[in-house]
């Protein structure tokens, strides 16, 4: 997602073609900016790629993305939470002024490199999320006795568990308040583990002896989505 006129980057996510529900992004920098700099909204640019084509980009709605002229109760939204400070207008220009240094950063950035499965990029995220991992069977060298298919993407789960959890951590009740916890005592109580929240199965085609050919489905095999456990 990006900031118009000049691209800026703001967040990203990967997901899976079998995901359902709301996908949830962090627009605070955006919103900070508006708010410095109302003459400056231009809205946002939603811009979609798949995994193993970073250069080739896909109408949301072709993957399934609800757009502006689909359900109403559907249209995505921007929840935002408001402090109210004593902050002189020095300060208040110091921040903007760092701001703007901030924008000439963004700028330079390459939006075709994917900060979650690149981690020397500027904005690689380390939150809790799915990952691209391709499984091939030769590596394996289990080539002699998998017939079909050649390997498979499994993706696995990556990130950290930090406070707050965001919708789409997936978190469970405990995961919350272990979380809570661990900010009263880092010490004593860790942060929950990102872990798969679903998987699918895959089946395989293999040799049992030399003259029995096998077609199984193997369960649990595919992650497609992640969470905070």
């Amino acid at each position: 997602m990006y900031l118009t006129r000049e691209l800026q980057y703001v967040d990203a996510i990967n997901i899976t073609s079998s995901q359902e529900g709301w996908l949830t992004l962090n627009v605070t920098e955006a919103l900070d900016h508006w708010v410095n700099n109302p003459d400056g909204n231009r809205g946002l640019y939603l811009s979609v790629h798949p995994a193993d084509r970073l250069v080739h980009e896909v109408r949301p709605e072709d993957i399934g993305i609800i757009e502006f002229r689909g359900d109403p109760d559907k249209q995505p939204f921007m929840v935002g939470y408001f402090k109210s400070s004593g902050i002189r207008e020095s300060k208040v220009r110091q921040k903007r002024d760092a701001k703007r240094k901030k924008k000439s950063e963004f700028t330079s950035w390459d939006y075709r490199t994917n900060p979650y499965t690149d981690p020397g990029t500027t904005y690689y995220s380390r939150t809790c999320r799915i990952q691209t991992l391709y499984v091939s069977f030769r590596d394996l060298q289990w080539q002699d006795w998998i017939i079909a298919p050649d390997g498979y993407d499994a993706y696995y789960c990556s990130g950290d568990c930090n406070f707050p959890l965001n919708a789409h951590m997936n978190a469970t009740n405990h995961a919350i308040v272990q979380t809570l916890v661990h900010l009263l005592a880092p010490s004593k109580v860790p942060k929950p583990c990102c872990a798969p929240t679903k998987l699918s199965a895959i089946s395989v085609l293999y040799f049992l002896d030399e003259s029995n050919v096998i077609l199984k489905k193997y369960k649990n095999m595919v992650v497609k989505s992640c969470g905070c456990h």
